[in-house]
């Protein structure tokens, strides 16, 4: 799944112009797990700067997902069935795992796959597919395309317990904890 990303801005003069019309340069379609597509659109470590100009993209360089207090990513993530998951490799796995979720893979809890949790506000919207929210409790809650989820700040993990890949897009806003 290729995301198009369309990004809009202002010239010198005030004109409202397209910047950029494609994928984010950060995006990838993981080989070593398959159906896992991590599409980072934009970052922002705080407050929006429109004086930056036409010429600056948020995404042409690294940097982790999860920004500090008054920043914001926004993302949108395929993930494949868990049963896909079955012969999933750490070793070979996780180092791409680690570049297509900066911020995220490294808050994966080894002994819970899946398991996390970010000092974040997280806006999400299942775009396609049924996707499960699992809480640290156990509590799991099963959504489908056009379900919302405001996430704040919960060890949870995300759950495709169905045969067919699931969409989200999400918004996560750098928060105080």
């Amino acid at each position: 799944m290729k995301v198009r990303r369309i990004v809009t801005g202002k010239d010198a003069s005030g004109r409202s112009l397209v910047i950029s019309d494609g994928p984010s340069p950060r995006e990838m379609i993981l080989e070593h797990t398959p159906g896992f597509v991590s599409a980072p659109l934009w970052r922002l470590e705080g407050t929006p700067d429109l004086t930056l100009g036409a010429e600056h993209d948020a995404m042409a360089a690294g940097g982790s997902m999860v920004t500090g207090a008054g920043g914001s990513s926004f993302w949108v993530i395929t993930f494949p069935p868990d049963s896909s998951m079955a012969d999933w490799d750490p070793v070979v796995a996780g180092p791409e795992m680690g570049e297509a979720s900066p911020g995220i893979a490294e808050r994966m809890e080894p002994d819970n796959p899946g398991m996390h949790q970010t000092p974040t506000v997280d806006y999400v919207t299942v775009v396609s597919g049924t996707v499960s929210l699992e809480l640290d409790d156990g509590q799991i809650v099963d959504l489908s395309a056009g379900d919302t989820v405001v996430q704040q700040g919960a060890r949870h993990a995300w759950r495709n317990r169905t045969d067919q890949p699931a969409t989200i897009s999400v918004v996560l806003l750098g928060a105080v904890t």
